[in-house]
């Protein structure tokens, strides 16, 4: 198992820190692995849904925010807001402020611009060390 952190350095993703959650999504359809989006609250869901529509002219990320009565299983990007209780996949990106705990392949979290935001992280990446992931750190 392994966990990515993508440290926000780039002025783009700094302004707006959801196009480089696009961007791992994008990342991820590519793979051809399924992923999962942790979403902090459905606000941030339904941010995610819509810039995962316009972030980039050439890009369609098939995707969905997971619903009671639809939970997506089919689609290969799937956005998850807390009340919902999604299924964990291969890959699953995490926008919450709690480590993933289940079965994935791979775990990618944002790390935030603002060194005052980044206690939580640090603290996931202690939760995922001990639970003995291959750690990497990206400056994105």
């Amino acid at each position: 198992m392994r966990a990515d952190f993508y440290l926000i350095a780039k002025p783009r993703f700094r302004d707006q820190p959801l196009l480089l959650v696009c961007e791992l999504a994008r990342r991820g359809h590519d793979s051809g692995k399924p992923m999962l989006i942790l979403a902090r609250d459905q606000p941030q869901a339904e941010a995610i849904d819509d810039l995962l529509w316009s972030f980039d002219p050439d890009a369609y990320i098939p995707h969905q925010i997971a619903r009671e009565d639809d939970p997506g299983e089919d689609v290969p990007v799937l956005i998850a807001s807390p009340e919902i209780a999604a299924a964990l996949r291969p890959l699953t990106l995490n926008l919450r402020d709690q480590a993933v705990d289940g079965p994935v392949e791979r775990i990618l979290e944002v790390v935030p611009a603002d060194p005052t935001a980044r206690e939580p992280l640090r603290q996931r990446w202690r939760a995922y060390q001990a639970r003995n992931f291959q750690l990497n750190k990206h400056d994105m």
